[in-house]
């Protein structure tokens, strides 16, 4: 690293109303340097990235690039002086080429030689380690080799700053060591990185620098590699809150989900398969399934929750055949869920938090002979928000103006308050800063020892491990046993995400033993 600045940030301000998302912000980025930026959600880390990104214009404060004063006009402009981002959630269309995609970045002059892309396309993605088919459709490949696309078609506009939110967060074990090492290839060759994590040992292991907000504010800076995981998270939460989950042992119940031979072909084109899914939940256990996203985790909830429908005695709850039971009878049976997807399926955007409220749990005094008690509803859903410390401007706020870890505890809070007797809760910290993520994980424990049974279905193998009694993976549809925690591996539980089954009826063996 070199001590001039190639990004540099002074008293960066945006306002929106009634929230100062940025305040002042100061930050520096060197060539070659890998810099993390942390913070909980609603930190303003997104607010900031828009600004650098170009998306959006500060409302004060001067960004310089290589020394020069910048005002950027809009993400085009951005890519064009070497800055490139490569979001949480991925902008790729399914039906198109690894060629189509990256040629919809670049200027027509660069994307009309489609033969000479596609050979770029090979050299850039095998000097980095990313190895990608610059012809196969995107809808074919892995979300690690999605992820590649992303990074090359960057690489490809001459990224001198590359922004990565959340990089990790889909990828196995191994696909992030190819990751990191990628990343260090192209700060050793000058290219600055802006890396935004949640997962502080990550950070550790790969950064050079650390910026901290909180509130909007500049709280601390850190060189990570000299700085405990513990002390970061104090920069960013403060000192008041739990940097962990107690979880005493578990004492499961009686079975309670019974799944037996479940397959279903999904009628989503880029959907996956269930291929004859057979699993056990006791009453006060939690269970875990790992994976990359896009192997059935999806189709997985469908079919738990009622969206799918499944053929007789393949989906038993609590002794009944549920299988052809739609969502509302199955939650009425006690059967709760936590989908993926926070806004659409978790909370309707543009509905109040009162309305969201109602979307699942009517049933609990807020309807009666078709009229809707709205004084129940109001009462029920600042219960959610004071219990689960849901930071909003009040119950009538829209869901979408929450941010990502409030509204993630909102969802968990309403579905929890209900008492389910099985919580299926999907990827329930995916992009949650450490504050939050210890409030969520810690209502799923609550659950567990009031003799619920707990599905865990997430990316995140720190969280998996501290918290269930059992896991397993799930790959291209298919389900690997779920043996005690204490006797697998990160290594073989990684091999299981990869869909390398073969030692999994020796696994079985050792859990029945």
């Amino acid at each position: 690293m070199t001590a001039a600045a190639r990004l540099r940030l002074e008293n960066i301000v945006k306002e929106y109303p009634g929230c100062r998302a940025n305040d002042g912000i100061d930050l520096t980025v060197a060539p070659g340097e890998i810099h993390a930026l942390l913070g909980e959600n609603g930190a303003g880390k997104s607010t900031l990235m828009k600004v650098i990104y170009g998306v959006i214009q500060p409302d004060e404060g001067t960004l310089y690039w290589d020394g020069e004063k910048l005002t950027l006009q809009g993400p085009a402009h951005a890519r064009q002086l070497g800055i490139g981002m490569v979001f949480q959630h991925f902008s790729l269309f399914e039906t198109l080429t690894v060629t189509e995609n990256i040629a919809l970045g670049l200027p027509a002059s660069e994307a009309k030689d489609r033969k000479a892309l596609e050979k770029r396309i090979r050299e850039v993605s095998t000097h980095y380690g990313m190895a990608l088919d610059p012809r196969r459709h995107v809808h074919s490949l892995s979300t690690g080799e999605r992820q590649r696309v992303e990074i090359v078609r960057c690489l490809i506009q001459h990224s001198r700053l590359l922004i990565l939110d959340e990089p990790t967060s889909v990828l196995t074990p191994q696909e992030v060591a190819d990751l990191f090492r990628t990343l260090r290839q192209l700060a050793s060759e000058g290219c600055s990185i802006l890396f935004i994590s949640h997962k502080l040992q990550e950070v550790r292991d790969l950064c050079h620098h650390a910026t901290v907000l909180r509130n909007g504010k500049v709280t601390g800076e850190c060189d990570p590699t000299e700085t405990s995981t513990d002390a970061i998270a104090r920069l960013m939460v403060g000192d008041e809150t739990p940097l962990s989950t107690d979880v005493p042992p578990a004492t499961p119940g009686a079975p309670l989900l019974e799944v037996s031979g479940l397959s279903y072909a999904s009628d989503d084109p880029f959907g996956t398969a269930l291929r004859n899914i057979t699993m056990e939940l006791r009453a006060g256990e939690i269970v875990g399934i790992a994976g990359v996203a896009g192997n059935g985790q999806d189709e997985l909830l469908r079919a738990l929750s009622g969206e799918y429908k499944a053929a007789a005695n393949q989906v038993c709850f609590d002794g009944q055949d549920v299988g052809q039971l739609g969502p509302d009878a199955r939650r009425r049976a006690g059967i709760a869920v936590v989908p993926e997807e926070r806004l659409g399926r978790g909370a309707v955007p543009d509905m109040s938090l009162v309305d969201n409220t109602l979307l699942t749990a009517s049933a609990q005094g807020m309807v009666s002979k078709g009229w809707v008690a709205y004084r129940k509803a109001r009462e029920y859903a600042t219960r959610v928000r004071d219990r689960f410390q849901v930071k909003s401007d009040g119950i009538e706020a829209p869901a979408r103006s929450l941010s990502g870890g409030n509204l993630q505890k909102f969802i968990i809070g309403r579905e929890a308050l209900q008492e389910p007797r099985l919580l299926v809760a999907s990827h329930p910290t995916w992009g949650v800063d450490v504050g939050s993520a210890v409030a969520i994980h810690q209502v799923l424990v609550e659950l567990r020892d009031r003799g619920a049974a707990v599905l865990l279905i997430s990316e995140d193998l720190d969280e998996l491990f501290q918290l269930c009694t059992r896991m397993g993976a799930i790959c291209g549809g298919r389900l690997s046993p779920l043996v005690p925690t204490e006797s697998l591996s990160i290594g073989q539980l990684g091999q299981w995400m990869a869909g390398d089954f073969a030692d999994a009826a020796g696994e079985v063996n050792h859990a029945v033993a």
